[in-house]
C-alpha cells in the first residue's frame, strides 16, 4: 500500500499554494504593472490577447462545457480515460475563471473528482480501477492537470461528503507521482510504455509522464532528480543530431515528427537543460520549419506540443507560429465550437485550445 505524506494536508501549505495562485492571476489580469518574474522581458502577463485567440477558445471551451458528462468525464467521441478528462481540465483552468467560485467551477470540481475517483489506491495509477484506461498516456496527463489544479482549488469545496476515495489534490497527486517512478523503474531505459509493466520504451508515452512529473515538481511534489535525470538521458539517447526524434527502443526511427521533435524540446527546456546540444537540435528543426502548422499526421497533438516547445524555446518564433496556427484554427473550427481531430472530437478541441492557451499564461506549466 502507497502511503501518502502529511504535505498535502498541511493547511498553512495549501494556502500558501492557493495565494500564489491568486498573485498569477492578479498579474494574468494586468492589475500589477510589473512582469512576472518567472517570464522572459519580451513576455509580460496581461498583454492583450488578440480578440481571434478569445473567440475560437472561447467557442471551443464552450462545447466542452456543454459535453461534460455529469459524472465529470467527457465522451464526445474519439479517446476517453482520464488523461482526456485531465485535458479538458486544463482548458477549463487555463480561462482565467476563478476554479472555485468562477463560471465553470462546478466542470472544474466534477472532472477532478472524476479522475481521483478512478485512481487505484494501491498503485496509485489513474484509471487503473476501471478498466481499459490505465494507459501511461493516461496516467500522465491526468498527473499534469492535476499538478495544474494543485494550490488553485480548494480541497475544502472539492468533495460532497458521499464520494469513496474522498483523496485531496496533493494525496492524490503524490500517489500518482509514486506511481509514475515505480513503473519507472521497471524500465531498462529509463522511459515509459503503454503499460505501467512495460519493458520497453517511447518518447511519446514518456513525454506525457514526464511533463506530468515535472509539473508536479514545479507544483511542490518531491519529485526525485535521478527520475527526471533517466528520463532525460533517455530522450538525449533518442534524438539525432539534426534534431530529430526517433520512437521507441533506444535507437532508429528518426523519421519527420513534429510532435516527438516538440515533446523532447519541452521537456529539455522544463526540465532546464537548454544547454544540451539536443535541445539546440531539436529547437533548430522547429523553428527552421514554422510553416508546420497544418501538418496532416495527429495534427491536433503535434499542436498541442509544438505550442509549447515554440514558446519555452524561442518565443519570437513561437509568435510567428501563433500566427499561423489562429488563422488555421479559424478555417476549421466547426460551428459548434468543436475542432476536429484524428483522435476525436473531445481531444482534438482540448488539445488545440491548449496550444492557444499560451495566449492567456495562466496555467502554471506555461511560464517561462
Amino acid at each position: 500500500m502507497i502511503q501518502v505524506s502529511q504535505r498535502s494536508q498541511n493547511p498553512d501549505h495549501n494556502s500558501r499554494c492557493r495565494a500564489r495562485i491568486s498573485v498569477i492571476a492578479l498579474l494574468a489580469c494586468g492589475l500589477f504593472s510589473s512582469p512576472a518574474m518567472a517570464q522572459a522581458p519580451v513576455i509580460r502577463v496581461g498583454e492583450v490577447v488578440p480578440r481571434d485567440v478569445r473567440e475560437i477558445y472561447e467557442r471551443g471551451l464552450q462545447f466542452l462545457v456543454v459535453n461534460q458528462n455529469e459524472a465529470g468525464d467527457w465522451k464526445s467521441g474519439g479517446e476517453q480515460g482520464p488523461g482526456v478528462t485531465g485535458l479538458c481540465l486544463m482548458v477549463l483552468l487555463a480561462s482565467g475563471e476563478d476554479p472555485n467560485f468562477g463560471l465553470y467551477s462546478n466542470n472544474v470540481r466534477r472532472a477532478l473528482r472524476h479522475i481521483i475517483e478512478g485512481q487505484d489506491g494501491e498503485t496509485g495509477f489513474y484509471g487503473g480501477k476501471n478498466g481499459g484506461h490505465s494507459s501511461m498516456y493516461n496516467h500522465g496527463f491526468a498527473m499534469l492537470a492535476l499538478a495544474e489544479a494543485y494550490g488553485a482549488v480548494d480541497d475544502r469545496n472539492l468533495w460532497t461528503g458521499n464520494e469513496p476515495n474522498r483523496r485531496t489534490v496533493g494525496q492524490s497527486l503524490e500517489l500518482a507521482v509514486r506511481a509514475a517512478i515505480t513503473s519507472q523503474k521497471k524500465n531498462s531505459f529509463g522511459g515509459w510504455r503503454y503499460s505501467p509493466d512495460g519493458n520497453d520504451a517511447d518518447t511519446s508515452v514518456s513525454g506525457a509522464v514526464l511533463m506530468g512529473l515535472l509539473a508536479a515538481r514545479n507544483a511542490g511534489i518531491e519529485v526525485p532528480d535521478e527520475a527526471i535525470d533517466k528520463s532525460i538521458n533517455y530522450f538525449t539517447k533518442m534524438t539525432s543530431p539534426s534534431g530529430q526524434v526517433g520512437y521507441s527502443g533506444g535507437f532508429g526511427g528518426f523519421d519527420e515528427s513534429f510532435a516527438r521533435i516538440s515533446i523532447a524540446t519541452l521537456v529539455y527546456s522544463v526540465a532546464r537543460r537548454k544547454d544540451l546540444t539536443q535541445f539546440k537540435a531539436t529547437l533548430g528543426y522547429l523553428v527552421q520549419r514554422l510553416e508546420n502548422v497544418a501538418q496532416q499526421s495527429w495534427p491536433e497533438y503535434t499542436r498541442y506540443y509544438q505550442a509549447q516547445a515554440l514558446f519555452q524555446g524561442d518565443v519570437v518564433a513561437w509568435e510567428k507560429w501563433n500566427k499561423l496556427l489562429v488563422s488555421h484554427l479559424k478555417t476549421i473550427q466547426l460551428a459548434d465550437g468543436s475542432i476536429p481531430g484524428q483522435m476525436g472530437t473531445t481531444l482534438g478541441t482540448s488539445m488545440s485550445c491548449l496550444a492557444l492557451a499560451l495566449n492567456y499564461r495562466f496555467l502554471p506549466i506555461y511560464e517561462r
